[in-house]
C-alpha cells in the first residue's frame, strides 16, 4: 500500500506537468463528427485528430509516414480514445472522486518541482490557451484516471517472497557487485605531439598542482580550478571505475593506492594525469537482503502492467463499442 500510495504522489506530478506542456492547439474548440460510440458515449473525429497530433509529436520521422502508417496511426489513436473512455465510464460507476484539496495540491508540487509561482503557471498556461479553471479540471479528470487504475489495478498486486527469492537465485548474476574505485582526477592535456616548450610547461605546472595536491590541499577545488577535462566542474570526480575497465596506467596505479591517497604524475597518450583514490569497493555478490527491494519494484512493475492489460482487455469485452 505504501508503493503505491508513492507511485501515485509521483505520477500526480508528472501528470501535472504534462497538461502544462501539451499544445494549445490541442484545446482548441472544434465541430465535428462521430467517430465511434462506447456504451452509447461518442468519440468524435476532433478528438481523434487531437490523439494522433499528441503521438505524432512522440513519433519519430513523422514527416515521412506513408498512407499505410498514417492508416495504422488512425487506428492506434481511436483504440487509445476508445480504452480511455472506457476508464472513465469506470471510474464514473466506482464513484471514484478526487477532492478540491487533492488537486490544489498536485498544483502546489508541479509549482515547487518547477520552481514557478502561481502568476508564471498561469501565464504558461495562457500562452497555450488554457484558462487556469480549464487546468484544474483536466488535471481532475486525469488524476480521477490514475486513482481508479491504482484501486482496480495496482491495490491488488502482491508479490510473493517464493518469488522475490526465485528470481534472484534466477538472476545472481545481475546481483554482482565489481570491484571497483572512486577517483578524482586533475588532468593536463599534452599531446605527444605538442612542442618541447610545450610539454616543458604543461610538466611544470602538473607537478606544481601535485606538490600543492601532496600537502593537503582540497583536491576537488584543484580539479576545478586546474583540469582540463568534463570532470572538472564535478572537482574531478571520476565515479566509480571497475577493475578490468580502467585504462592499464590507471590500474596500475590505483590497485596499489589506499583510499585517500594522491598519485603521482600518470602519463598517457592525452597528457597528465593526477589521481586521488576517494573509495575502494570489494567485488561481492550482493545478499537476497540488499537485493529484495529492487526485485520487488521490478516484479510489481511487470505484475503491474500485465494485470493492467488484462483489466483493460475485459472492460473491452463487456461493453457495446461501434467504430464509425
Amino acid at each position: 500500500m505504501k508503493r503505491y500510495r508513492i507511485m501515485i504522489k509521483k505520477l500526480t506530478a508528472i501528470i501535472a506537468a504534462l497538461i502544462i506542456s501539451l499544445p494549445a492547439a490541442l484545446f482548441a474548440e472544434q465541430v465535428s463528427g462521430i467517430a465511434a460510440l462506447v456504451n452509447d458515449e461518442p468519440i468524435t473525429t476532433h478528438d481523434v485528430e487531437k490523439e494522433k497530433a499528441t503521438l505524432l509529436k512522440n513519433l519519430e520521422g513523422n514527416a515521412h509516414l506513408d498512407a499505410a502508417a498514417r492508416e495504422q496511426l488512425q487506428k492506434v489513436a481511436l483504440d487509445s480514445l476508445v480504452n480511455k473512455k472506457l476508464i472513465e465510464q469506470k471510474a464514473k460507476e466506482l464513484n471514484v472522486k478526487i477532492a478540491d484539496e487533492e488537486v490544489r495540491q498536485a498544483i502546489e508540487d508541479v509549482k515547487k518541482s518547477n520552481n514557478i509561482t502561481q502568476d508564471n503557471l498561469v501565464a504558461a498556461l495562457a500562452a497555450r490557451g488554457i484558462s487556469f479553471d480549464e487546468y484544474k479540471a483536466q488535471l481532475k479528470e486525469q488524476l480521477e484516471r490514475v486513482r481508479l487504475i491504482g484501486m482496480e489495478v495496482r491495490s491488488k498486486i502482491q508479490v510473493s517472497e517464493k518469488e522475490l527469492r526465485e528470481y534472484y537465485d534466477a538472476h545472481a548474476d545481475s546481483f554482482q557487485v565489481d570491484e571497483a574505485y572512486r577517483a578524482r582526477q586533475i588532468f593536463f592535456k599534452l599531446l605527444p605531439t605538442a612542442a618541447e616548450e610545450e610539454k616543458r610547461r604543461v610538466t611544470a605546472k602538473a607537478a606544481k598542482v601535485l606538490q600543492d595536491a601532496k600537502k593537503g590541499a582540497d583536491f576537488a577545488e584543484l580539479a576545478r580550478k586546474n583540469s582540463e577535462d568534463q570532470s572538472a566542474k564535478e572537482g574531478g570526480d571520476l565515479g566509480f571505475l571497475k577493475k578490468g575497465e580502467l585504462l592499464p596506467e590507471f590500474e596500475n596505479v590505483l590497485v596499489k593506492m589506499k583510499p585517500g591517497e594522491v598519485s603521482g604524475l600518470i602519463r598517457t597518450a592525452a597528457g597528465l594525469h593526477i589521481i586521488k583514490l576517494e573509495e575502494y569497493r570489494q567485488g561481492k555478490q550482493r545478499t537476497f537482503e540488499t537485493a529484495k527491494p529492487e526485485i520487488e519494484d521490478l516484479l510489481f512493475k511487470k505484475k503491474s502492467e500485465e494485470r493492467f492489460t488484462q483489466w483493460l482487455d475485459d472492460l473491452r469485452k463487456g461493453a457495446a463499442i461501434e467504430i464509425r
